[in-house]
């Protein structure tokens, strides 16, 4: 990540509160597609007094300033990632709910090829793959 977070509200002229900060700090350092009770389960270890509510505003406040990006994956509740400017798709762990970003050179070509087969021209596109592990 070139740039994290909170420099991204800074450049978009998103007043940083010390609450704020620490839930764009979670953020930036998370790995993974926290949901709101995920993030706000981080938050807490780091400051007790950020209510829940707080959490929620501020996802949807560096969501509509685009920042971060949201996920509504099948069968589970909203996650959340930095929004960056490389397109990744998603393969999804339906028993762990393991989130897996990939890019795959084949695919990307694959979904031109077809849109160009029904006289489109590609602008966007979304990739989400559900799964379970296979067994060794």
């Amino acid at each position: 990540m070139s740039e994290n977070i909170e420099q991204k509200c800074l450049a978009k002229g998103v007043k940083l509160t010390d609450q704020r900060r620490i839930v764009a700090k979670v953020m930036s350092e998370s790995n993974d597609h926290p949901d709101v009770d995920e993030l706000y389960n981080r938050v807490s270890k780091i400051d007790s007094k950020i209510s829940i509510a707080t959490v929620y505003r501020t996802v949807k406040l560096f969501e509509e300033s685009g920042i971060l990006a949201k996920h509504e994956f099948k069968g589970g509740k909203a996650r959340y990632e930095e929004l960056n400017e490389g397109h990744h798709d998603h393969l999804i762990d339906v028993k762990s709910g393991e989130i897996i970003e990939f890019v795959d050179e084949e695919i990307e070509k694959l979904q031109e090829k077809i849109a160009d087969k029904y006289g489109y021209r590609l602008v966007d596109h979304k990739l989400e793959l559900y799964g379970v592990k296979k067994k060794s």
